[in-house]
């Protein structure tokens, strides 16, 4: 047991040259301050990244017709076609585990905005003709009134649900929106709600500025038929959207008459792949803060150990006198352990504290001026000091092992005959 003498001993000790004890007490604080600036920044990028996906469904995957590539079936290279509505309920009934098929139809985009008028006021913004499930797959803030529902979808109703770049566009400061109508490409619609986008692209004007209208109407509105120019597909949570991507694809180039070979017809952007890359990175990061972190850390553990051999050094005539008066090895060994962590512990909590001192300072500043793109809210949680404690409570026992052993092994008669 560590009694009241052998705690007093410890200090005692410690405390017979303070300036070696604080010098090397700090290359052990320092490694520890390193380490958790080192995981606290890569926090603060992870949420940055993170922030960016927002709220999004990272299980989904975009998909968008091109040009064929290859002839196939009496049908030339280079043709041109569109996805169909039929398309969506065949890829809904021969590919399982899928949340949610989203077909949405869009004026504007990399064609440019359309023009949207209201009375005398008039905008370019993008037009979106969706199903209400978009807005499960890219959350989306509804600030007044309501978004997409299935009855707008049956009956066709020429109903919009506006950005609020679009409102502050199109109507005066304080106006009601809600029962006005605007016009997109002569065709008057009646705005039934706003939103503003969740992820922090969607914060920038631009991604505030664009129309969301239902799919059918779209599609009776501006004569797009069947057509489909795009599909937002979600996959179930415990499915990957990345193992279901082949199918979907191959559905589709049955339907459209696509020769099975012809990477290229079918364009489409796996959210879900990109997402576990970050993921992947972020791990990588991880690894490597501590990485360099206890190889700081290692330095100042060095330190501890070379100052114990001096400490052995100097009281070897004592451990000769408690040797020659019967002391048992394992107490002597249990002693210079029990200084060795006690001293890397301290340096250590020391660290720590200096670092979560560092870190609400950092966290102070970027609340003051504002958000910073891709480095949000800096941080370590209770685990990471979990593994800090451990690390420094395993670095005190190989720093006191060697001097430790050392200890034992010397002879009374040799220590009492030193001067």
């Amino acid at each position: 047991m560590l009694n009241k003498d052998r705690w007093k001993e410890i200090i005692e000790v410690l405390s017979r040259n303070v300036f070696r004890t604080l010098a090397t007490a700090f290359g052990v604080g320092w490694g520890i301050f390193i380490l958790i600036i080192l995981l606290a920044a890569g926090k603060g990028l992870e949420n940055g990244i993170r922030a960016d996906f927002g709220d999004i469904a990272t299980n989904t995957m975009f998909m968008w017709s091109r040009s064929t590539t290859k002839a196939y079936k009496g049908l030339p290279k280079g043709r041109r076609y569109n996805f169909k509505l039929e398309d969506v309920q065949a890829i809904n009934d021969k590919v399982p585990n899928l949340r949610f098929i989203s077909p949405r139809n869009q004026l504007g985009g990399f064609g440019g905005g359309n023009n949207v008028v209201r009375g005398l006021k008039t905008g370019a913004f993008n037009v979106y003709g969706d199903y209400p499930e978009i807005i499960k797959q890219e959350p989306m803030t509804i600030t007044q009134g309501r978004f997409i529902n299935h009855n707008d979808i049956e009956a066709k109703r020429k109903v919009a649900i506006i950005g609020e770049g679009v409102k502050n566009e199109l109507y005066d400061k304080g106006e009601p929106i809600l029962g006005t109508y605007i016009k997109i490409q002569g065709v008057n619609f009646m705005v039934v709600g706003s939103y503003k986008k969740k992820n922090n692209d969607g914060d920038g004007e631009e991604g505030q500025k664009e129309i969301f209208i239902p799919f059918t109407s779209f599609s009776q509105a501006f004569n797009m038929g069947n057509n489909v120019g795009w599909m937002a597909i979600t996959a179930k949570d415990g499915s990957s959207i990345s193992n279901l991507k082949e199918r979907i694809v191959n559905v589709v180039k049955e339907n459209r008459k696509i020769h099975p070979e012809d990477k290229r017809a079918v364009g489409y952007f796996d959210l879900y792949e990109q997402f576990n890359r970050v993921e992947s990175l972020f791990g990588a990061l991880r690894w490597v803060a501590y990485f360099v972190g206890i190889l700081v850390l290692l330095s100042g553990i060095i330190g501890v150990s070379n100052i114990m051999l001096i400490v052995i050094k100097e009281r070897t005539k004592e451990i000769g006198i408690r040797r020659a008066l019967g002391e048992n090895p394992w107490s002597i060994k249990k002693q210079i352990l029990m200084e060795s962590i006690f001293l890397t512990i301290i340096s250590g909590m020391t660290g720590i504290i200096f670092g979560a001192a560092f870190i609400y300072g950092i966290n102070a500043v970027l609340d003051s001026v504002g958000p910073v793109d891709m480095f949000v809210n800096p941080s370590v949680g209770i685990g990471v000091v979990a593994v800090a404690l451990m690390i420094l409570i395993v670095s005190g026992l190989l720093a006191g092992f060697i001097p430790a052993q050392s200890a034992i092994k010397v002879r009374p008669i040799e220590a009492l005959r030193t001067e």
